[in-house]
């Protein structure tokens, strides 16, 4: 799976936002640092850039009435079987988009694999 680019996450459609909310938990957890091609960059950041981007969808997913547990909102939390992460918010990214990958060319990208799903998002 693959990390939407941040400008299109209060339009994703149902699937791909709650999508988005699962593949950032298996990351926090014990897939952070497992090799996928489509989120090797995540890894070449900090984790609290994961954090970030894993809070804004879960704001979303909370603005249209989608219940989160509480437990993501602690940014050390990895899920139940990983070890709590040692998180500095300076660490925090001071940037939007929060990761540097996500330009015009992979928002791009990002459009026409919504596009292969048969999503338009315009």
């Amino acid at each position: 799976m693959r990390l939407w680019h941040e400008a299109l996450i209060p339009r994703l459609p149902r699937a791909q936002l709650l999508g988005q909310h699962r593949e950032c938990c298996a990351l926090r957890g014990l897939g952070w640092n497992r090799p996928h091609a489509t989120v090797n960059y995540v890894f070449q950041h900090p984790y609290e850039y994961l954090v970030q981007y894993h809070t804004l969808i879960m704001d979303e997913m909370e603005r249209r009435g989608y219940h989160v547990d509480p437990a993501w909102r602690d940014p050390a939390f990895r899920g139940k079987r990983a070890p709590r992460a040692d998180v500095d918010p300076a660490r925090y990214a001071a940037s939007s988009p929060i990761y540097p990958e996500h330009d015009e060319r992979y928002l791009a990208e990002c459009l026409e694999n919504l596009r292969a799903k048969g999503i338009s998002i315009e």
